[in-house]
């Protein structure tokens, strides 16, 4: 089936925007300007979905007929909850905090058709295991700059691998898109990859 419909990315993401692309489908990228802010409350879960709502909505206003996907991700580790860094310090602290342990990423998503407002969200989750880190480790991977704009201060899919023991679950989950899940939601939209 030929998807004639405009697929829109809410995300300004580079990383959201390379797993997109995985699927062959063809899609423009409009930045959401909803500002994320901790909803009390809401478990991790709600929270990643309630946040991807609100950013396909914000997109969907801008587009007559256009089928928007948002995402929203996070890092929980025994009741605490990581977005991203506010600045280099954070970003070592939250480094410290998931050494030697494992926590989830989880990443909620909304698809929200534009033209009669239907909308499905989802959340997905994966275990991620963290080798024990030193200091210097640490301090050299803060340093790469990577950690600064990522969902519990490290990036899986640079240099942020090495830090990782293993994962169970969805790879592209913990880079920002739970791509299996997105593309299954993306049919009951007529949309079908391939």
């Amino acid at each position: 089936m030929h998807n004639t419909r405009t697929v829109i990315l809410a995300s300004a993401s580079p990383r959201r925007k390379e797993i997109l692309r995985k699927t062959g489908l063809k899609f423009r990228v409009d930045e959401s300007d909803y500002e994320e802010d901790a909803v009390p409350g809401l478990k991790p879960h709600e929270l990643v979905k309630f946040h991807a709502r609100q950013k396909a909505r914000d997109v969907a206003r801008r587009h007559r007929n256009a089928l928007v996907i948002a995402a929203d991700t996070i890092v929980a580790l025994k009741g605490s909850l990581y977005g991203k860094p506010r600045n280099r310090e954070q970003a070592g602290e939250m480094l410290k905090a998931l050494s030697g342990k494992a926590h989830s990423v989880i990443t909620g998503f909304t698809i929200r058709d534009s033209a009669d407002s239907r909308e499905l969200s989802g959340s997905v989750e994966t275990k991620v295991f963290f080798k024990r880190l030193s200091m210097d480790e640490i301090k050299a991977y803060v340093r790469s700059g990577e950690p600064l704009d990522k969902a519990g201060a490290y990036g899986i899919q640079g240099l942020g691998a090495v830090l990782v023991k293993k994962i169970e679950g969805d790879f592209f989950n913990v880079v920002g898109l739970p791509l299996h899940a997105l593309t299954e939601a993306l049919k009951k939209f007529g949309v079908f990859v391939p």
